[in-house]
């Protein structure tokens, strides 16, 4: 990316957000990039922006790519294009899923005994696995 690319970047992201009237949390939300990665964006600390980044900022901008970068004046608002952030795969304790929801194990109900003798079914398997890795 050049210099003036750069540039163009940056300036004509803060235009879009403002004009928009967007919050740097509203983009955020909008995109799934942090808020904190929004604004180095544009204060220009960040010097290379990905490529798929500034297709999603496009979109929750409501304008284009090449706009964003500058090889093209025309803004071409598509206010209807609403975009959801993707999703983040959490990982989830599977210990605080066994003692805190309800589980069913092929259509029936665990106990929480069952659940407990499976708990440490589960955490044997795991302990034994990664011994097994060191091993390697």
């Amino acid at each position: 990316m050049s210099e003036k690319e750069l540039t163009d970047l940056i300036e004509r992201i803060k235009e879009r957000r403002l004009k928009l009237e967007m919050s740097y949390q509203d983009l955020s939300n909008a995109t799934g990039i942090s808020k904190s990665t929004l604004q180095r964006y544009e204060t220009g600390y960040i010097k290379k922006v990905p490529i798929n980044q500034i297709e999603i900022l496009a979109k929750a901008l409501h304008t284009t790519p090449s706009y964003l970068m500058g090889w093209d004046n025309t803004v071409t608002e598509s206010p209807s294009v609403t975009l959801t952030p993707p999703t983040k795969k959490v990982p989830k304790d599977l210990k605080k899923i066994l003692e805190d929801e309800e589980v069913t194990l092929n259509g029936r109900m665990m106990s929480a005994e069952d659940k407990e003798k499976m708990m440490r079914i589960i955490e044997a398997a795991f302990y034994e696995a990664k011994e097994m890795n060191k091993r390697k």
